[in-house]
């Protein structure tokens, strides 16, 4: 998820021109149908939430606008030995408070991260061992090779020890959390803007950090951020002038738009894979008429909800166009042999066999839990996957909800709490291993206990998971891309998840922002520049 395709992915994403801009156009008012809950960097990997994040805190490195890792608050690093990395701290950085960043903040980073409550505990290896050599000098000792160990560490933003310390911020703030902490209404980053106000669900306003110690590329003093849910209050607010810029745009929406003369639509292909996940752990689900079982557990019930969605149909009717149906759990720029693998045909009849076969001639009954402010038309493709499952005799009781009691509900504590759902992610390293460890990875693993952090029902492949850890470790790149083929190739033969497509992003905005698009891997990044 954190691979940030996004206007406001961060600060130098956005170029304003500085010359002709009066002081009164150098705001720039911004709409998510999403709102930005908690402050906490950890609290909840979801890249929207990432991407107002990092306007504020920073990590040790980040992906520049060609989607290359770049140093930030690292300022070079090398390889001592294949398990022995040195990182050279950015000297004269200062986090808002005016507090010195230093290694001890790293450190401290490193065990919050990987804490109980954190929702990133994946993007900091369980065996990296952080080691202060100096005040900025920090060795990373690991257990075993791992030539992806920066790219995981992208959406990792560190954070003040001192400030987290004094504000008994110590442990991260779990996304299911009932009362904000200090860091969850608060921030302290070393970012290239602060933090003005935040009313969670109201409005959160951003200025320019003027000690920041990079080059800025804008000449921005504010950003404002307003969650608009409604989607038609969203497009009025763009068409009106209200707001510079609004994501996501309805697809229905695209063509008024375009056509209005005062804003336009920008598409382009996204990373982020949308999916179906099945609960195949407890022996009776949560939320389902079937009791003393689970039919989940049982492959052809599996099998016969993959046949039974019709994601052309869904390509078609629902995003109209805007989506790229997938075959995998990972979109194609991010694995060469993704051409080698075609999805299972529509096949409702012989998903009505395979239940019938399963015990299950009648259907059954399930909870199907689904964001509706998250994805582009999360809500209209699962009321799709809903009426595609009747078809089968699987009567579906969707339970839509906003991306904040979604989240807190499937990631509760003690176990998650669905039966069936829909979700998207973004391999926040760009990288295959991410999907193989984080969504597909077996969840009880004792040596590894954050594989699976993502694996909200439980899918479980121990030979998956035996290459996944050959794929980290290996540095022939032919040798590791017929590792990930052999893994997906698993998880395919094992109707693991329901891949559904890659989206596309729709971003509304107004014309008085000039954006310059570059196409880099195949993904459409913008950056703007806002004229009078």
């Amino acid at each position: 998820m954190s691979v940030r395709q996004s206007l406001l992915a961060r600060a130098t994403a956005l170029t304003v021109a500085i010359a002709t801009l009066p002081a009164s156009a150098q705001t720039l008012r911004y709409a998510n149908q999403g709102d930005l809950k908690s402050l906490d960097p950890y609290t909840l990997k979801e890249t929207t939430t990432i991407a107002h994040h990092a306007h504020v805190y920073e990590g040790l490195v980040t992906r520049d606008k060609d989607l290359k890792i770049v140093p930030v608050l690292a300022e070079s690093w090398e390889i001592l030995k294949p398990t022995q990395w040195r990182f050279h701290l950015r000297k004269g950085v200062k986090f808002h408070n005016g507090d010195p960043f230093t290694a001890e903040d790293v450190i401290f980073s490193a065990d919050r991260v990987r804490a109980t409550g954190s929702n990133f505990l994946t993007n900091v290896a369980t065996d990296a061992k952080f080691v202060k050599v100096d005040d900025y000098t920090v060795d990373v000792m690991l257990d075993s090779p791992n030539p992806i160990l920066v790219s995981q560490w992208d959406g990792w933003f560190i954070m003040d020890k001192k400030w987290c310390q004094e504000n008994n911020s110590v442990a991260p703030t779990p996304a299911s959390a009932t009362s904000p902490s200090y860091a969850s209404l608060h921030e302290n980053g070393t970012g290239p803007f602060y933090i003005e106000s935040h009313q969670p669900g109201v409005k959160t306003v951003f200025k320019v950090n003027p000690n920041w110690w990079g080059k800025p590329e804008h000449n921005l003093k504010e950003i404002d951020f307003t969650p608009i849910a409604s989607a038609a209050t969203r497009v009025a607010a763009l068409l009106s002038g209200e707001v510079d810029v609004i994501e996501p745009v309805p697809i229905q929406d695209i063509e008024r738009v375009n056509a209005s003369g005062i804003a336009k639509v920008l598409t382009g292909p996204e990373l982020r894979t949308i999916f179906l996940g099945m609960d195949q752990t407890r022996d009776e689900l949560l939320y389902s008429n079937v009791k003393g079982k689970n039919p989940f557990k049982d492959i052809r019930v599996r099998e016969a909800f993959y046949k039974a969605v019709d994601v052309d149909l869904i390509q078609k009717r629902v995003m109209r166009g805007l989506s790229t149906p997938s075959a995998l759990m990972v979109a194609p720029p991010l694995f060469a042999l993704s051409r080698e693998f075609t999805r299972p045909k529509f096949d409702p009849d012989g998903a009505k066999k395979l239940l019938t076969e399963a015990g299950y001639p009648s259907g059954f009954e399930v909870t199907m839990d689904c964001p509706n402010d998250r994805y582009v038309n999360d809500s209209a493709i699962c009321q799709a996957v809903v009426g595609m499952l009747a078809r089968i005799g699987v009567k579906v009781d969707l339970l839509a909800q906003p991306k904040q009691q979604y989240f807190a509900k499937v990631l509760k504590p003690g176990g998650f709490k669905t039966s069936f759902y829909m979700l998207g992610w973004t391999p926040a390293s760009s990288d295959s291993h991410n999907v193989l460890h984080d969504i597909m990875g077996c969840r009880d693993d004792e040596k590894d206990p954050n594989r699976g952090e993502a694996n909200l029902g439980g899918y479980c492949n121990r030979e998956l998971d035996v290459l996944t850890d050959k794929i980290l470790v290996e540095t022939d790149a032919a040798k590791r891309d017929q590792l990930i083929k052999q893994a997906f190739e698993i998880g395919n033969k094992d109707y693991s998840y329901v891949p559904l497509h890659q989206q596309a992003l729709a971003w509304g905005v107004s014309n008085k922002v000039k954006l310059t698009q570059r196409a880099d891997n195949e993904v459409l990044l913008y950056w703007a520049t806002k004229q009078e």
